[in-house]
């Protein structure tokens, strides 16, 4: 069992920014990669951005490409997503993946952490 712990959210006007952070209890030789996924009231749960642990390669959805920045570190464990330039329509639960390698798909999910934006 793999636990994710995320931190970082809140309230934010547009235009501002916040970093999530996600410490994983699993070592990252174990996993393929860390995600970041959000879900709106509403609407389905959607991919944010993805880090490869063994080539440092990252992905992102198209509407936080150039604003969200993920990054992480195998020591820790731990991957941090830094939003800048937020917009309304980034307001939900951010959640935290991890998986493929050992921990296989769609791997196991942190609790969620709130990010709301203010118009």
């Amino acid at each position: 069992q793999v636990q994710l712990v995320e931190s970082g959210g809140g309230l934010v006007q547009a235009g501002g920014s916040l970093r999530l952070s996600c410490a994983a209890s699993a070592r990252t030789f174990s996993m393929g990669a860390m995600a970041w996924f959000r879900q709106a009231p509403g609407k389905e749960r959607e991919f944010v951005a993805a880090i490869s642990w063994s080539s440092s390669y990252t992905d992102y959805a198209d509407s936080v490409k150039g604003r969200f920045t993920i990054s992480g570190d195998n020591a820790k464990s731990t991957v941090w997503l830094q939003m800048n330039s937020l917009k309304p329509e980034d307001t939900a639960v951010y959640y935290c993946n991890a998986r493929g390698g050992a921990l296989g798909y769609p791997g196991y999910w942190g609790q969620g952490t709130q990010v709301t934006v203010s118009s």
